[in-house]
């Protein structure tokens, strides 16, 4: 039998506490978890049970009120901006439910402004924009903009982009909060076959059980802030 695979991601008593008006709203609370290298674990929960949180905290969007964050050997939660622009340029590709794309650019030129950022040059940003619109089914949309897309198609194109600098995280928020089953369907299990062909490790916010469970090697429910069930599906 195989060794476990080491962990990718570990976070140690993860909180985030917000002040709204006078309160203290705890939105994560003592959070301590391990995710091996090339899993797919989903986080589910109630509307308000911190998944959200969960995920900004491990893509470097917010930081935390207490604990810490490990990514790859990395302490994300000490990080500065720059570094933490860095963590989220090249280690972490984030997807959204509300796709986040640019309407005046082209598909190809969206899934181009990460290799921009990164100071990659145009001849290669373009070849390695189009090989990715390539690998998640969209060659020939690829001069479309957003407005003209499906959202499928869109949330294809976030995937792309998220995965336009090779990280070797990927976590997506809810990317099927905006679209029809079948749909939904496609998108995660396009993201299952990312993990396997590539051993990406993905963490999906999701409240969509079926989905989840028919693709989702680990799942973590989260409520009140705090880990409550972790199951690995059969």
């Amino acid at each position: 039998m195989n060794p476990p695979a080491p962990p990718l991601i570990e976070t140690r008593s993860l909180s985030k506490t917000y002040l709204v008006g006078d309160v203290r709203v705890a939105a994560l609370a003592d959070v301590t978890l391990a995710v091996p290298e090339g899993s797919f674990l989903a986080v589910t929960g109630a509307s308000g049970s911190g998944k959200s949180t969960l995920l900004n905290l491990l893509g470097g969007l917010d930081t935390p009120s207490a604990g810490t964050i490990e990514v790859g050997g990395a302490l994300v939660s000490a990080m500065d901006r720059e570094a933490l622009a860095r963590y989220r340029r090249f280690a972490a590709g984030m997807i959204f439910q509300s796709f986040n794309l640019v309407a005046a650019r082209t598909a190809l030129e969206n899934v181009e402004l990460p290799l921009i950022f990164a100071g990659v040059n145009r001849t290669e940003r373009k070849r390695r924009a189009a090989e990715l619109l390539g690998k998640v089914g969209l060659a020939h949309r690829a001069n479309h903009r957003p407005p003209e897309l499906s959202g499928g198609e869109q949330q294809r194109v976030a995937v792309a982009r998220a995965l336009a600098n090779g990280p070797r995280l990927l976590l997506a928020d809810e990317p099927t909060g905006n679209l029809d089953s079948r749909t939904s369907r496609e998108i995660v299990g396009l993201l299952a076959g990312l993990n396997r062909e590539r051993n990406l490790t993905i963490i999906m916010v999701s409240h969509e059980e079926g989905l989840v469970r028919e693709f989702a090697r680990e799942i973590v429910r989260l409520q009140d802030g705090r880990i409550v069930a972790a199951e690995s599906p059969a």
